[in-house]
């Protein structure tokens, strides 16, 4: 079996992927088609399957573990993989197969740990413990932190938190004006809405709820439930600085602008080139 990483132009390929997309769509002569996105743990590829359509499309689904054989091949400078025969999988589980972070989710957590320790204000200390409990934290190992953006993939989510709170502790230290444990507490809990707005491996589809009002919407509630005996002040301040993490402009603190630009810094360092 033929992992997404290793595969190379011009081979013939078995291998078993996930289906994270899949769209039936017609060529220009109307011929039908189906537009799949293949992932496992290394990586994701395009694939097309131009022949047997109609059979082929009724044997899964977007969210299934699939058998595949097919080539390796070239379009627009990018690999695609020209489908041949597909059938389901079975035994494997699908939510398994999303295309993961490469660095270690256990020493991840520790370091997640070690800054949730960091917090010494009681109230939010006690707060940010309840709701990165451990359902979420879970959860955290398992979602990414965007769809299509920087860190989308499986356990993309509890990285760029790490990357985020770690940002912010260290702003915190050079420049001692700013509140550490309200900008610590804010940065551990900012994208905690993931994971109330995103489903399982390998689509991960958004919810209902997801779909309707969005992660940071939901994030601020899961915050009100878990922290109602926050005192009343701290608790929205802490809520201000969540809201404004995609919203410089709405920042009336000099900690929500601080993790404003902290979540800009990780997600573009995440995801733009670098030279060789």
């Amino acid at each position: 079996m033929t992992a997404i990483a290793q595969l190379e132009e011009n081979r013939t390929v078995e291998g078993v992927y996930a289906v994270a997309k899949k769209e039936r769509l017609r060529t220009k002569n109307g011929a039908p088609y189906l537009a799949l996105e293949l992932v496992d743990p290394s990586g994701r590829i395009s694939a097309r399957v131009w022949n047997d359509v109609e059979l082929l499309d009724t044997r899964f689904g977007e969210g299934d573990a699939v058998r595949v054989l097919g080539r390796v091949e070239k379009f627009r400078d990018r690999l695609q993989l020209d489908v041949r025969t597909l059938e389901p999988a079975e035994g494997v589980d699908p939510g398994a197969m999303a295309p993961a972070m490469r660095r270690d989710a256990d020493e991840l957590e520790g370091f997640l740990e070690f800054l949730v320790a960091e917090i010494t204000h009681p109230g939010l200390h006690a707060a940010v413990e309840h709701v990165l409990d451990t359902e979420t934290r879970a959860s955290m190992r398992s979602l990414p932190a965007t769809l299509e953006g920087h860190h989308s993939y499986a356990g993309g989510l509890l990285e760029h938190t790490v990357g985020v709170a770690t940002l912010c502790r260290e702003t915190a230290q050079l420049h001692q004006r700013l509140r550490i444990d309200l900008l610590l507490s804010a940065a551990l809990v900012h994208d905690v809405g993931r994971t109330r707005e995103l489903g399982r491996g390998p689509v991960f589809r958004p919810t209902d709820e997801g779909r309707l009002l969005g992660h940071v919407h939901l994030g601020l509630r899961l915050i009100e439930e878990r922290a109602p005996e926050l005192d009343a002040g701290v608790r929205a301040e802490l809520l201000h600085a969540v809201s404004c993490h995609h919203d410089v402009r709405g920042a009336r603190t000099a900690e929500a602008a601080v993790l404003y630009h902290a979540n800009q810094l990780d997600a573009v360092a995440a995801t733009r080139p670098v030279n060789d």
